[in-house]
């Protein structure tokens, strides 16, 4: 819960953030933008900032600015200086980014044109390739392809363009782990039956002396700093609860706290609002409402290809395969994800393969157990038993 704040209006204050934060430059060229803050950062060297102040100085969007950052910090031409706010400063790569376009070229005498060579035959443009990309808990995230581009790339021009993407696939396939690789200014709302208005927007709360005040909640929060809000397992939460956020989303941009005397908060650029939803869990529900509201509704599905790289044990990946294969012909209704596959390498790791294999059988569901069963004895050579006590030693 976010710390007890006076909830009086300082109307001095959302002015100065309003005028601070509103773009005033034109359309830049693609890449322009990541140019011309890569030449700020060059040009200001062990300073550390934040995206809001480098947005002030180039008459920029602070979302924009905040994207830009965050694509030269995963291709190693900045760094990220620490977070509660991020910030920012320049490496030693910072300045081959930084193009002559993002600032005036100094003026030369005009001179006589030599004789034109023939032309080079163009090459294509070099496509972005990030490698792994740091979550906020400090693992690594190795970016998918999404529509020709790296996911964390694909993610962040819709957060640009200003599209909701709701991430949808089986619990453990990594919806979460892309979303936190994507946005690192992320708020996340976890989602369930229980969830409340109040978790959205905040509520009163007592002080140590006695008084009563509002406490803003994540919405608010990452609408007044333009940060992204994360709604995971969105499907699971009422309805009428998750319809506080869709004033939000839409032109209005906008919501109305009617628990803090009708108070009004107005979206700062760089808000941006991206869910998860977990198809055939038990309670979740895809209302007409909340899938008009996502526009872009993209499947996360197992990686089995980074299951290999990270040397997990080929059986154990064929099984997965095979399951999930047999799942979309409603053969089963279950198929380990990389989640239970990275599990399996830790357990076999500490327990011997022969357990880690008896647990796969153990964790599915028990309708599915003897078709389970049946490729881990296959497979492993194993009694295909879930993995249980004995007798005492």
């Amino acid at each position: 819960m976010p710390a007890a704040v006076d909830s009086t209006p300082n109307p001095t204050t959302d002015t100065e953030t309003r005028t601070m934060t509103t773009p005033t430059g034109g359309r830049l060229a693609s890449g322009e933008l990541r140019r011309m803050v890569a030449g700020w950062l060059a040009d200001h060297p062990g300073t550390d900032v934040t995206a809001r102040e480098i947005a002030a100085d180039l008459g920029r969007s602070s979302g924009a600015v905040g994207n830009a950052l965050r694509t030269l910090v995963d291709q190693g031409t900045a760094e990220q200086a620490g977070t509660a706010p991020l910030r920012f400063r320049a490496n030693d790569a910072t300045r081959s980014t930084d193009a002559p376009t993002a600032r005036p070229a100094p003026a030369t005498t005009p001179k006589k044109s030599a004789p034109a060579k023939p032309a080079k035959a163009k090459t294509a443009p070099k496509k972005e390739n990030p490698g792994p990309v740091t979550r906020p808990n400090g693992q690594s995230y190795h970016p998918r392809k999404l529509a020709g581009l790296p996911d964390v790339t694909a993610l962040r021009k819709l957060r640009d363009a200003g599209i909701p993407a709701l991430m949808y696939g089986p619990p453990g396939t990594g919806k979460t782990s892309v979303i936190e690789a994507a946005f690192p200014d992320l708020i996340t709302v976890p989602g369930d039956g229980d969830t409340t208005v109040a978790d959205f927007v905040g509520e009163y709360t007592q002080t140590p002396e006695g008084r009563y005040v509002f406490v803003h909640g994540p919405l608010v929060t990452a609408m007044r700093e333009g940060r992204c809000l994360f709604i995971d397992d969105a499907t699971l939460i009422p309805p009428t609860v998750l319809a506080v956020v869709y004033p939000a989303m839409d032109g209005r941009r906008e919501i109305t706290v009617k628990a803090n005397g009708g108070e009004t908060v107005t979206a700062a650029p760089g808000f941006y609002t991206v869910a998860g939803h977990n198809p055939g869990v038990h309670g979740a529900v895809l209302t007409d409402a909340l899938a008009s509201r996502f526009s872009a509704q993209i499947q996360v599905s197992t990686d089995f290809d980074l299951a290999a790289q990270l040397k997990i044990d080929s059986r154990a990946v064929r099984v997965a395969r095979n399951l999930a294969t047999r799942q979309r012909t409603g053969d089963v209704t279950w198929a380990p994800q990389l989640r239970e596959l990275i599990a399996f390498q830790k357990i076999a790791e500490v327990l011997g393969t022969d357990a880690a294999a008896r647990n796969l059988i153990g964790i599915a569901p028990e309708d599915d157990r003897e078709a389970v069963a049946k490729l881990v004895r296959d497979l492993f050579k194993v009694s295909a038993e879930p993995l249980s006590l004995g007798s005492r030693v």
